[in-house]
């Protein structure tokens, strides 16, 4: 992974020192975050709940927010992208057993996402298409457990209602692809149309009185697609 990092580190590196023809676009429009998520087993809640063990995982819902992009063309074929939205929230629930649907929590998170995007040359100013590499950053932040794993914990003994539950999610680095076009509507307007799949990966936490009785890692790797308008100048 790490050499998968310096190699579009160099990428952008390379595509930035091109040549510029300092044309700036900015699209705007809706952009989604469709998790394709996996994640290990809530094995003390198995235990604990005597469910089957390796019965559970976590699921992670898709949102759909305001997004807006930002693009400096470079020369005729390279551009670079910036991705970045309002705030997306997800709830965060338990998938498979006698427990599936119970509402762990929610959180929201900002994933600013950087590409060196190459646009092909189709002989049509009208059409286009590109692909784009490059790197995502999520943050998470606003974590919050739900009431109904509070109480949950509560009936099954775990916690008493004294005790402060906590949800922590870690940020996350990862690898972003890009495939898209852009269709020409007018001198500086276009529509934009845009679908990404990213590597989103955490370890989720579940604390009672600042220590940790559950942790698990969750892959969210979502596809991100964006339909928006875009003005160029």
């Amino acid at each position: 992974m790490k050499t998968s990092y310096k190699t579009i580190a160099s990428l952008l590196l390379a595509v930035s020192a091109a040549p510029a023809l300092a044309n700036w676009s900015v699209n705007v429009g809706a952009i989604s975050v469709a998790p394709k998520d996996s994640s290990g087993h809530l094995n003390v809640v198995e235990t604990v709940a005597g469910l089957p063990a390796n019965s559970t995982e976590v699921s992670v819902n898709t949102n759909t927010q305001l997004g807006i992009t930002i693009d400096y063309q470079l020369n005729k074929n390279w551009t670079l992208e910036l991705i970045a939205a309002t705030p997306f929230s997800h709830d965060l629930k338990v998938k498979g057993s006698a427990i599936d649907g119970l509402a762990l929590g929610s959180t929201k998170h900002l994933p600013p996402t950087l590409l060196a995007q190459y646009h092909f040359d189709l002989g049509d100013s009208r059409f286009d298409p590109f692909v784009g590499l490059g790197l995502n950053y999520t943050n998470f932040f606003q974590e919050d457990v739900s009431g109904e794993l509070v109480s949950t914990l509560q009936a099954l003994e775990v916690t008493d209602a004294n005790d402060k539950v906590e949800l922590k999610l870690k940020d996350s680095w990862g690898l972003a692809m890009q495939a898209g076009v852009n269709m020409k509507l007018a001198d500086n307007w276009s529509a934009h149309l845009m679908l990404s799949k990213m590597d989103i990966d955490t370890t989720g936490r579940v604390l009672v009185n600042n220590t940790t009785i559950q942790s698990v890692d969750v892959s969210i790797d979502p596809y991100v697609w964006m339909i928006g308008a875009r003005y160029s100048f």
